[in-house]
């Protein structure tokens, strides 16, 4: 076995098919494996941390979701490579993508429901847009019934003795989380008192580090989206830049960004 054969490169560099013959239709197509290897990784990453929560391994968590987080920034600068490209530039083959879009990418409805970003519409197996590949509409399906990151650390909270509500702790996980007084009360007390806390303490900053990062991607692909369509719809039927501005509100974690007001 050499170098090659044990990543498989053949494979790997074979999978580019550009439709088109337009030079910059391969930048669009290597951006997007990237991605998705980098989501695979990542993934992987945030499943090992949300066991190692769940079971009290927070050394080994701490070391998933800072990796995690370094994925996130990879991400990030991928769309630095992407933004080269100019509208005229995209719109020589943007009609060979039929109805294709990022949209349409379950490895990061995953990665949205591992951080708690549910919605069960995206799992339908009638209306979603993984209905029709059954592997991937499990794996969706999956990672929408099972408790996200921020849940499996409420209930680190709980264990240690802080008062989660049961709402926060036993409930329908395939339904977005929301924000609680109590639960913000529980993480203050463990940030007013950092060193008696100190694994819960790192473990909010290794999930706001997270969230930061995810801020980050979602912000560079309304603009590089912006940058190269404008306000166009998107190829998988959405409205563009309209839908991606929406996401630049959600809050993953609320209470670790609400406390900081309190302390």
């Amino acid at each position: 076995m050499d170098y090659g054969d044990y990543l498989h490169l053949d494979e790997v560099l074979a999978a580019q098919h550009p439709l088109s013959g337009e030079h910059d239709e391969l930048l669009f197509i290597v951006q997007h494996q990237t991605s998705e290897l980098w989501m695979r990784l990542l993934l992987h990453e945030l499943d090992a941390a949300t066991v190692a929560v769940a079971g009290d391994q927070l050394p080994f968590a701490f070391k998933t979701t800072a990796r995690a987080s370094k994925i996130m920034e990879q991400l990030v600068h991928a769309w630095d490579v992407l933004a080269t490209m100019t509208p005229t530039d995209y719109s020589k083959f943007r009609d060979v993508l039929g109805f294709g879009s990022g949209f349409q990418s379950w490895q990061y409805r995953c990665i949205e429901f591992a951080l708690g970003n549910k919605n069960a519409r995206w799992a339908d197996s009638v209306s979603g847009p993984h209905a029709q590949q059954d592997t991937r509409l499990s794996a969706v399906r999956q990672a929408l019934e099972r408790p996200s990151l921020y849940d499996e650390a409420l209930r680190l909270l709980d264990r240690r003795g802080f008062s989660i509500p049961e709402s926060r702790l036993d409930r329908d996980w395939t339904q977005p989380y929301e924000a609680d007084d109590q639960v913000e009360h529980a993480w203050l007390e463990v940030y007013r008192e950092p060193e008696k806390h100190w694994d819960l303490y790192q473990l909010g900053e290794e999930l706001t580090d997270l969230e930061d990062a995810f801020r980050l991607w979602r912000f560079r692909h309304v603009s590089t989206v912006q940058r190269i369509i404008g306000s166009k719809t998107g190829t998988g039927g959405t409205s563009g830049v309209g839908y991606l501005r929406t996401r630049l509100d959600v809050v993953l974690f609320p209470e670790l960004w609400g406390l900081r007001t309190e302390l």
